[in-house]
This record gives structure tokens, sequence and C-alpha cells, in this order.
């Protein structure tokens, strides 16, 4: 890792409070709790794969970040390992592979690690109080913190699910069933052409380094699907044979689709003629129809929307779509929208987040998160693979953890929105994830264009 340059002035956020800080903290910590509660010694563990970490790993990782950025590169305070923390838990510097194979800390040792390392972070911010305002520094810093934990709770439950281990038990948990009945939601909007300002601005909340900056961009009117596709939807493609016609692929997609055997989603199992089943964690359960069709990678997409006649939406389609708003004409305003359905951070009403519901719902549900043209669930329940590979905007810069975008610029394809597993507290509609295209264990599906 390389340390903060905090003299180059590349981070900008908003100054929150101590206890703002100091709560975001716990919680995120509490979900890392949660996420690693009641499995056994070799769960934590787990096969070598690529696709997930040892979470025993990941966990003392997740402190190792906090204390690298914050006690140690701002306040030259030593590890509370000493020279182990670099030789166990930088992620850059120890490969992937070789995490199952590390001299790791027990488990009791991992967790009095982590203990350590946030009572060091509490202990820094001084007076806990609602009105006593981190630096900008802190504020920048802590909540990237705080986010980055929240990602690898993210990379938990899918690590979860890949691995078939027991459904987690959340405090936040919710139950979900009228969402889970609330049906389809077919159909196209119309999304008038113009200028639009993509990407975030500088005064932004809290942005990260691949949203530099807000920049005006010009884009075509199109027309872009109500909802994301749904399980039902993607059924169809299947038993049409959508997996075995070469027409529908890329080259690279058949590659990937023929070195994995794949003729249906990767948690799909048949259950007779037309029929199918789902794995969630460790149920099988009736495929849900109305649901988003969920852990696909962008080769599927792809391969679905070639069958179907239609294309995945471009990044700053998918944005326009999201936060942009009509003008009195019709025409495409230029001012947008911090969230799909205005200025107020998401709540269970108008997203579904932070692991409520332990799964997705169906695409009709929750109305009052509409955009301002009518677009459903463009925050929550699942990512959305977008057309284009991941590059950075014409101001970016890179933040203190330099790594964080940089190196997968050219290399990934960019999916917007989160999950119903992704945080609320970080998620802004100008969000930017990323992942390879032959990825599909994480939480993605998509949502389709046409043309107007």
């Amino acid at each position: 890792m390389v340390s903060p340059d905090w003299q180059q002035g590349r981070f900008m956020t908003v100054q929150v409070n101590t206890a703002q800080l100091t709560a975001m903290m716990q919680d995120a910590r509490q979900r890392t709790m949660e996420l690693v509660d009641g499995l056994s010694a070799d769960q934590l563990m787990g096969p070598k794969i690529r696709t997930v970490n040892p979470l025993r790993w990941e966990i003392g990782h997740v402190a190792y970040w906090y204390e690298y950025f914050i006690s140690r590169s701002l306040d030259g305070e030593k590890s509370l390992l000493g020279a182990r923390a670099d030789e166990l838990y930088d992620s850059i510097a120890v490969v992937h592979d070789t995490r199952w194979d590390l001299p790791l800390l027990s488990l009791e040792e991992t967790f009095g690690y982590m203990q350590g390392v946030m009572d060091r972070l509490v202990d820094r911010l001084g007076t806990i109080s609602h009105d006593t305002l981190a630096s900008e520094a802190d504020s920048f810093i802590y909540q990237f913190g705080i986010f980055h934990e929240d990602m690898h709770t993210e990379a938990f439950l899918w690590g979860r699910q890949s691995l078939a281990y027991p459904t987690p038990r959340l405090a936040m948990a919710q139950d979900v069933t009228a969402e889970r009945a609330a049906g389809s939601w077919p159909g196209y909007v119309e999304i008038p052409g113009g200028k639009f300002r993509m990407g975030a601005e500088k005064d932004a909340p809290f942005l990260f380094d691949n949203e530099k900056y807000a920049h005006e961009v010009t884009v075509a009117p199109f027309a872009i699907a109500r909802a994301p596709i749904t399980n039902a939807e993607f059924a169809e493609f299947v038993e049409a044979g959508g997996y075995s016609n070469d027409a529908h692929w890329c080259d690279d997609g058949k590659a990937w689709r023929d070195m994995r055997d794949f003729d249906h989603p990767g948690y799909w199992v048949k259950d007779g003629p037309g029929r199918w089943r789902m794995r969630r964690f460790e149920y099988d359960i009736i495929l849900p129809e109305n649901e988003p069709v969920i852990h696909v990678s962008w080769y599927e997409a792809s391969a679905y929307c070639r069958w179907a006649g239609v294309r995945l939406p471009t990044e700053l389609e998918w944005e326009v779509a999201a936060l942009g708003m009509p003008d009195a004409d019709g025409a495409l305003a230029a001012t947008k929208r911090p969230y799909p359905w205005g200025y107020t951070p998401p709540t269970p009403n108008c997203a579904n987040l932070d692991a409520r519901a332990l799964g997705s719902i169906d695409v009709a549900a929750l109305p009052d998160g509409d955009s301002a043209f009518g677009c459903r669930q463009m925050l929550g329940n699942v990512w959305e693979w977008t057309a284009d590979t991941f590059k950075p905007f014409p101001d970016f810069a890179p933040d203190s953890y330099q790594e964080y975008s940089k190196d997968l610029f050219g290399k990934t394809k960019v999916l917007r929105g989160g999950a119903w597993t992704t945080r609320g507290r970080m998620m802004l509609g100008t969000y930017r994830n990323y992942f390879s295209p032959d990825r599909w264990n994480v939480f993605s599906g998509f949502r389709t264009c046409r043309p107007v």
C-alpha cells in the first residue's frame, strides 16, 4: 500500500461529527462480527478459490486497513502487531492465493487485534460528541475506512453464498414478505437527450476517487427498462437455448461459458421441464420469478441482450435515468438528484439495502424509490452491469488508497446502484463499482435499453 500524501489536497469531504464516526465504526464492526458468528474453524478458512478470501484473514485485513491509513500513516504509530502486520494483511503485497498458507493469528488473537485498533481509532477522535466536528482529513479517512469495512462485509456475504454457508443472523433483518409478493414491473421509459453532469460534484458529502469529478457530457435520447431483468425473463433465454447459441456470445464470453460449462446461471438448479430452483445460502428455494436475476456475469447479461434484441445501458445512460430530471418542457434538466427519489438518504421504503431482506425482493416493490423518470430500484436489490469498461473521468486523481481504482481501469466493467447487501450509508447515485466481466458470484444483475 502507498501512504497517503495529505498535502496534495486530493481528499474532499463534508466534516462529520465524532459521535457519528464512532457510531458508524461500531455498526460496521457489529456487521463484521455477525457475519463470522457461528462459523466453524474450517468454515472461517474455507477452500482456496479465486473469488473469495479466507474469512479469518479478511477480518484481520479490515482492522489492518484502519490501522495503516489512520494511526500509522497520520500519527506515525507502530502497528499493534509489529512487522507481522504488513506480512500478513497488506492486500497489495500478500498475493491472494497465499492467504490460506500464512501463519495467521488465531481467531481470538484476531478479535483482540481488531478491538485494539478500534480502541485507538476512538481514542484519537478525542471528545465523542454530536457537537464536535472531526477534521476534514479525519472525516474523509474514517469514512473511507468504514466504507472499506462495508465493502468487505458485502464480500463476506457473497463468500457465504458461494460456499453455501448458513444464512447469517443479522440484527437489522426484517420481514419482507409483502415486498416478495409485489410482482413484475415491465416496460420502458423514454429519457430525453441533452447535457448532463456525470460524476460527483466537489461539494458532495463524500466521494471516491473514481467519481472525480462531475463533468458535462452529452447524452442522446434513449429508452431504458423500468426495472431490472427478472428471473422469469432470464429463464426464457435459458429455455430458448440461449447459452448454447454462439450467436449471442462475444468471443471472450464463449470461452468463459465453455470453460465453466454453464448452460444456466450458476446458482440455479433444474427442477423438471421448465421449472427451476435457486440456491440462496444453504437452501434451495423455488426460483422467485419476479425477483431480479442475480449472480450473473457481464457475459451472460450481454448474451441475453443480443438474444432479446436490446442492449445494456451505458454508464452515462444509467446515471441519467437514475439521477436526472425532466425540466418544465420535458427536456433533460441541468441539475440532478443525489438519489433516484430525491435528496434524502436511503430508507427501507425507498431501497432494499443493508441486507435487511437477506435476499432480493420483487422488482415492482418500493415505488417510493422511483427515479424522476419512473425507473424503479436503481439503488439497492441488485448491482446492475453497464456496457462500459471502467475508466477514469477527466479529473481523476487517486486518493490516499491509491490502488483503490487506478489498477482496475481498463480491466473491469462498471456496475451501478448497489445490491440488497450494500450498506446504504455509502450509496450515493454516483457510486461506481467494478468487476471483471466473468465475475458472477457477486450480487450482479442488469436492466436493458432499447431504441427510442
